[in-house]
């Protein structure tokens, strides 16, 4: 399968690389190396340097890949940063992640893998928390993945996206 990974030169997205790699698939790392590194892309996959604000970049990267799936890794992701700076928060993870859908949504891309974050949980009430568990964030960062992870299945309703959020 031929599947486009964001933020694929970051840690987790380059681990998962590796993985899907190791499994046999063609991989497209996309990254504006804002916080993940040249080094890290696996020398296998296909690279493509380029900030999720930039829906042609997108668009581009899905059609010149006959991609089929996307797993999305980029994000801001420090809490207290988030707290400081909500606006950047909700434009790079909301945003952005709307941008990719709609070039996935043009591009016929249908299945969607998103990095999510026990942060939707807020404080939670045990540990460790269940998947069912109250949905209350308490941080611009959680907000932001949970608004994410929210509209999916409004995408799925619509345009039949197959989608899983990992937290």
């Amino acid at each position: 399968m031929n599947i486009l990974v964001t933020g694929g030169a970051g840690y987790i997205g380059s681990v998962t690389v590796e993985q899907l790699i190791e499994a046999g698939h063609k991989v497209v790392v996309y990254d504006s190396l804002y916080k993940g590194h040249a080094e890290s892309v696996h020398p296998a996959a296909t690279f493509v340097q380029a900030d999720l604000a930039d829906k042609v970049a997108i668009a581009k990267a899905l059609g010149d890949n006959k991609v089929e799936a996307v797993m999305h890794f980029a994000a801001d992701s420090l809490v207290g940063e988030s707290v400081q700076k909500p606006a950047k928060y909700f434009r790079n993870n909301v945003i952005n992640t709307l941008n990719l859908l709609e070039a996935m949504q043009e591009a016929g891309v249908g299945r969607f893998v998103l990095s999510s974050t026990a942060a939707v949980y807020g404080e939670p009430e045990s540990t460790p928390i269940k998947e069912d568990a109250r949905l209350q964030p308490t941080n611009p960062y959680g907000e932001s993945k949970l608004a994410i992870e929210r509209f999916l299945p409004w995408y799925n309703g619509a345009y039949g996206l197959r989608w899983a959020s990992l937290r």
